[in-house]
């Protein structure tokens, strides 16, 4: 089973602006052990297919697929993702990845008012996801998958199902951002399944998730504290979450995620390279 990373544990959200090139992101995750990456912030790694695919021959790494952000929250954003749909996806299809994730921008969504989405605003974020949905599998064929994600209009499981409902996407469910709201990822899992098309692995520290819970911490504060932690260290018991994908014969990504904390005394690479060390001592 091949594990991969992403760009989002060097701590890299954008295009540009980043502590670390590109190139030394695709060193750092080749030297922690992962023969797999996401692909990051479209225009991170070059977008040029011939450059990219020898750069990751050249480290025995595999582009397995990439998570795009978008805010679905704009309701007159739809032609703009669309739009970049049209030039990521080819992309992808001529690495060989066969997934995109789309998620919704939580740094749209006012403190305090984390996913607030009236009626229009909801019909506005499915009927993207369904354009979504009927480009980058019908024209591409790629598998297109949602994300819920803290902070944003898709986050608790009431949400999650209705999207589930009033769409035909699958998910890509994050076991963190699943666990943040202290909800049951595994439970949860098991309930949807068939609509699972691509797996975060992350983690949740259970006392800093408790001071967001009584109130004491935001949800933006939240990471800074660490509230995702490594993933032998939070209250997701990962083990399960594997055992559970290899009883229903998951074949989709397994991507490990690592939002670094602001006083992390590991560097990414060691962070992720422990990580990976753990998911090999309890693969199933």
């Amino acid at each position: 089973m091949l594990i991969a990373n992403a760009p989002c544990s060097w701590g890299i959200n954008y295009p540009t602006g980043n502590r670390h090139s590109w190139q030394n992101y695709l060193d750092e995750v080749a030297a922690a052990g992962y023969r797999g990456t996401e692909l990051g912030p479209f225009g991170f790694l070059p977008k040029d297919p011939a450059l990219l695919r020898d750069e990751l021959a050249r480290r025995d790494l595999t582009l397995i697929g990439a998570t795009h952000v978008h805010t679905f929250a704009d309701t007159a954003s739809g032609p703009l993702l669309l739009a970049t749909l049209r030039e990521l996806a080819p992309l992808l299809v001529a690495l060989g990845a066969q997934h995109l994730v789309i998620m919704d921008e939580s740094n749209w969504y006012p403190e305090g008012q984390e996913g607030v989405l009236d009626q229009a605003g909801w019909a506005g974020l499915t009927q993207m996801v369904r354009d979504a949905q009927a480009l980058v599998e019908g024209e591409f064929g790629l598998k297109l998958s949602f994300h819920p994600h803290i902070g944003t209009a898709v986050e608790r499981e009431g949400q999650i199902d209705r999207l589930l409902r009033e769409t035909e996407i699958d998910l890509c469910l994050d076991t963190g951002h699943h666990a943040f709201w202290d909800q049951d990822p595994l439970a949860y899992m098991a309930k949807v399944f068939p609509r699972i098309a691509y797996m975060h692995l992350k983690n949740v520290d259970g006392a800093v998730r408790q001071r967001v819970l009584e109130g004491e911490l935001s949800v933006a504060a939240s990471y800074g504290a660490g509230v995702m932690c490594p993933l032998p260290d939070g209250v997701v018991d990962i083990q399960a979450v594997m055992r559970l994908l290899k009883e229903r014969g998951f074949v989709g990504p397994i991507v490990v995620e690592q939002d670094v904390a602001a006083d992390a005394s590991e560097t990414p690479l060691q962070l992720a390279a422990r990580n990976l060390a753990y998911m090999n001592a309890i693969a199933p």
